[in-house]
């Protein structure tokens, strides 16, 4: 198999050559290693890669699940694994080496399939882009080079773009599955909290915020990888819904008559860019046509207020995770260690008291309250994925030495007007998913973003699979 036939698979469609012989896991991950050759100085998305530890797993007999034999890549940030290394985005933690799996990856090698490397990751998961120093290199859009690929999943989003695999691992806690997806073009999904696995090592994260999920090019890829993962584990705080189906057998009928709250705003009120503009009247549009009713409305959230709890949540994480490595290096980091963004959180949740943390996460909750009342008459709400397309590079560098104060300052006055839609589903712990069907005029991805209520993941991949199959996206590539 050449580069040309493989990405004319999704990984269900590639699993099922492997179960008919047509090709064996060692000629898939022969293609997917050639491929972030041929990538890798035009995106740089691909960080790590273990050869040796992906054929040892094809040498060992893979498990019989429904992707086996698929080539796969998790991020650069969670997903622990043992034969995995991590950096977390950071040269503070360069070297770094995991003592367990995680569920989640125990849980991904049981579908069967072949992991063998990592994704780039900005600095701890923090911001838009993925353009850390410790790479020495940004990530780069495939669809216009000189454009960020989103972040905190950049690397996964340009990798699944790009065609190095059909699907990849990603994580959550802003948005971070979702505006690389906008960017890239892909489909992304953040589950309800709780639905997938965290453990063993962490309860929760970011107050309960980030949740993994995936980016891939298909509905019915995000849905076998859902279904394979999902599930509480062990000693876990929280507890989702229990699914009243499985993701893949969801999406084999449309969902029932929806009403759709739609938005074309900020939720800070002030207007986005006319091509997220247009792309939400696409999508509204096309939900009207497949018998969806469509109502405008605009949820009664004061975002500046909840972002400014949302940072003192991720200000306190990352203070923290910077800490617990000087406690295992018994040294401080030096002004090279970590990116300019990291340091200003870390000063930023020094001065947030534990009364202050906790207050925080009141007023998370609260519009998790409110958001879930604004829902009761609708079904779910469809807004933008970003208020304009895809940032270009350098725009939010975390090592900008002249752009932003103090975190505040970064997140408040320079990130939220450019994503001001994706990290309440965070708060909120609603599923959300951002779907590729608009590009501009210059070619670039423009996403929108749905919102269902908590709980109902799979109504959400229904409308997905509806809205995949009015109008296909697979076929689109940069």
């Amino acid at each position: 198999m050449d580069a040309d036939e493989y990405v004319k698979f999704d990984a269900v469609g590639l699993a099922g050559l492997v179960r008919d012989g047509e090709v064996t896991p060692d000629e898939l991950l022969d293609v997917a290693l050639a491929q972030v050759a041929a990538t890798d100085d035009a995106i740089a998305a691909v960080v790590d890669v273990q050869e040796s530890v992906a054929r040892a797993s094809i040498a060992a007999e893979l498990p019989p699940g429904p992707l086996a034999g698929v080539p796969f890549l998790i991020k650069d940030l969670g997903c622990e694994a043992i034969d995995f290394p991590s950096r977390m985005g950071s040269g503070l933690y360069r070297g770094h080496r995991y003592s367990y799996d995680s569920e989640l990856f125990i849980r991904l090698r049981n579908a069967g399939l072949v992991t063998f490397g990592r994704t780039a990751s900005p600095e701890f998961g923090i911001g838009p882009t993925t353009e850390p120093k410790v790479y020495g290199r940004p990530t780069r859009n495939p669809w216009n080079r000189n454009h960020v690929a989103g972040g905190s999943s950049g690397g996964a989003g340009a990798a699944v773009a790009a065609g190095v695999v059909p699907a990849a691992h990603g994580s959550d806690g802003g948005g971070s599955v979702r505006i690389p997806a906008s960017s890239c073009g892909l489909f992304g999904l953040k589950p309800t909290r709780a639905l997938l696995p965290d453990g063993p090592a962490a309860g929760e994260g970011w107050a309960g915020m980030a949740i993994d999920g995936f980016l891939t090019r298909s509905v019915r890829d995000s849905a076998v990888l859902l279904d394979a993962v999902a599930g509480t584990d062990l000693g876990a705080p929280y507890y989702a819904p229990p699914l009243a189906d499985s993701f893949t057998h969801a999406i084999e009928s449309p969902p029932r008559r929806l009403r759709i709250a739609v938005s074309d705003r900020s939720f800070t009120g002030d207007a986005i860019h006319a091509d997220c503009v247009d792309a939400v009247h696409h999508t509204a549009q096309l939900c009207e046509a497949l018998g969806h009713e469509i109502v405008e409305a605009h949820p009664p959230v004061n975002i500046e207020h909840y972002m400014r709890a949302w940072a003192d949540i991720v200000a306190c994480g990352t203070q923290l995770t910077v800490a617990s490595r000087i406690v295992d290096l018994g040294r401080a980091p030096s002004d090279d260690g970590t990116d300019r963004v990291t340091r200003l959180a870390c000063l930023m949740g020094a001065t947030v008291s534990g009364a202050q943390y906790l207050a925080a996460v009141g007023i998370v909750h609260a519009v998790g309250r409110v958001m879930a009342r604004f829902l009761v008459p609708y079904d779910m709400l469809l807004t933008a994925t970003l208020a304009e397309p895809p940032a270009l590079l350098g725009r939010f560098d975390p090592n900008r030495e002249d752009a932003w104060t103090d975190f505040i300052d970064y997140r408040i006055n320079h990130v939220l007007p450019y994503c001001p839609f994706t990290a309440l589903a965070n708060g909120t712990g609603q599923p959300a998913m951002s779907l590729p069907l608009r590009w501009n005029a210059a070619g670039l991805p423009v996403g929108t973003m749905v919102m269902a209520r908590a709980g109902d993941d799979l109504t959400l991949i229904q409308l997905a699979a509806q809205l995949e199959q009015a109008e296909p996206w697979f076929e689109k590539r940069p």
